[in-house]
């Protein structure tokens, strides 16, 4: 990540104290950051040219601004939402896009080798978060850690950090975590 946490944290910190235009700072420190996260999740989620990593990002923005007080302790908790709110973005598009592939109301279309992969991808990306909320009925802590290991690109000492665990507890969970998934996905 680009900027110095403590910078992003003591911003993050002034918009918990009432600081409204703090928002805006921090979209501004760490916009390449949400740019990267939003290209790794699009890249696995292969949409192609319609849902893009800007639009994702000014999706991911607006769904952080409509909160009311939000309470970010430091930049790696932040990234943790942000990976979570980018994730619920994606998901909703991939129902979008299954609901259109079984029909939605409109006449069917012949389909091409690009939109049949798009409507595949929407179909992975949807039994994805069907697990994790099947995961999450298990163990919440993994799905914290798959949202930011996975959707967030954090490291390990990272998401310790972000979830307030230690290490070697994040390590363990995502082994976890990606043994169930691999199982439940299978």
């Amino acid at each position: 990540m680009s900027h110095e946490p403590q910078d992003v944290t003591v911003v993050l910190r002034a918009y918990a104290d009432g600081d409204q235009e703090a928002f805006e700072r921090i979209i501004g420190l760490v916009y390449d950051d949400l740019r990267r996260i939003a290209h790794r999740q699009l890249g696995r989620a292969r949409f192609g040219q319609t849902l893009n990593t800007t639009g994702l990002v000014h999706e991911a923005y607006l769904k952080m601004v409509d909160q009311e007080r939000a309470s970010w302790e430091d930049r790696s908790h932040f990234f943790a939402i942000t990976a979570r709110a980018m994730r619920q973005i994606i998901v909703d598009f991939a129902r979008k896009r299954s609901a259109a592939k079984r029909g939605g109301g409109e006449i069917p279309e012949e389909l091409d080798e690009n939109r049949v992969a798009v409507l595949q991808e929407a179909e992975r990306v949807i039994a994805l978060d069907e697990a994790l909320t099947n995961l999450r009925e298990i163990d919440e802590t993994m799905v914290r850690v798959v949202e930011c290991r996975f959707f967030s690109g954090l490291t390990e000492q990272e998401t310790a950090d972000a979830l307030n665990l230690s290490l070697r507890t994040v390590q363990r969970q995502w082994m976890r975590a990606r043994a169930w998934l691999k199982e439940e996905l299978r």
